[in-house]
């Protein structure tokens, strides 16, 4: 059942990655090179689900050893399966498309810091880091570090403990472009013929018993979501004016 969403959601949404807009998926041999369990990816965020599809598209391409990208949807006849993503689950409920999603890999956690729009505090449902650990043991798990599709936002430690205790391979991932082409759900087209950019780099060499806090810095720096990143961000934007 899993393996035939994922088809349908692909055919649905890979006109919008192809046609509408134009997708350019870069570091496909490092995902051809990686084991079938234990990766993590993390990654900045934009939307809350376009990110993700087109990640589903990327990982399906490479399992059929593709290096070109996703314009061949050839793959969708049958897409990797093994691949989760964390979400928050008042997101994963609040439609009848959120939901379909959640059936494709979503690792539903309750948010600690954020709910209805509003800040808050809450200790975490030992749950939640349970069904995260399980899904990186069986496969694939795609993270949000930041917990938003705010850019430059402060990294959160969550990532850094589970790195620390499951010792995956943590491969970063840098987008950009989906702002531009999508609203925030990614579900409605805002701007057609955007470049959607989505880079895949080396695996890091993470010290598992280093700090959380210095495991969370090379994650943030590695997604180009560091304050040092910012300050470039910042400068171009200056110049461009």
């Amino acid at each position: 059942m899993k393996r035939l969403l994922i088809s349908i959601l692909g055919l649905v949404t890979w006109p919008r990655f192809v046609w509408t807009n134009k997708s350019v998926v870069a570091g496909m041999d490092v995902l051809t090179k990686l084991p079938p369990q234990n990766v993590i990816f993390v990654s900045n965020h934009q939307t809350y689900f376009a990110d993700v599809m087109l990640m589903y598209h990327a990982f399906s391409a490479a399992k059929w050893k593709m290096k070109r990208g996703i314009r061949n949807p050839v793959y969708l006849l049958a897409p990797k399966t093994n691949i989760y993503y964390v979400a928050a689950l008042e997101t994963m409920k609040s439609g009848f498309l959120p939901k379909l999603f959640a059936y494709a890999g979503a690792v539903s956690v309750k948010r600690t810091w954020r709910e209805a729009g509003k800040d808050i505090k809450r200790e975490v449902n030992p749950e939640d880091p349970q069904k995260i650990g399980k899904a990186i043991q069986t496969g694939w798990l795609i993270t949000f570090p930041q917990g938003t599709t705010k850019p430059f936002v402060e990294g959160r430690k969550g990532t850094a403990h589970l790195i620390k205790q499951y010792k995956p391979v943590v491969v970063p991932v840098n987008i950009d472009g989906f702002r531009r082409a999508f609203d925030k759900k990614g579900l409605k087209i805002k701007k057609r013929d955007s470049r959607l950019l989505m880079k895949f780099y080396e695996p890091l060499e993470i010290d598992c018993d280093a700090p959380a806090e210095e495991i969370l810095e090379q994650i943030m720096y590695a997604i180009r979501q560091s304050p040092e990143f910012m300050k470039v961000n910042l400068l171009s934007k200056e110049q461009e004016k």
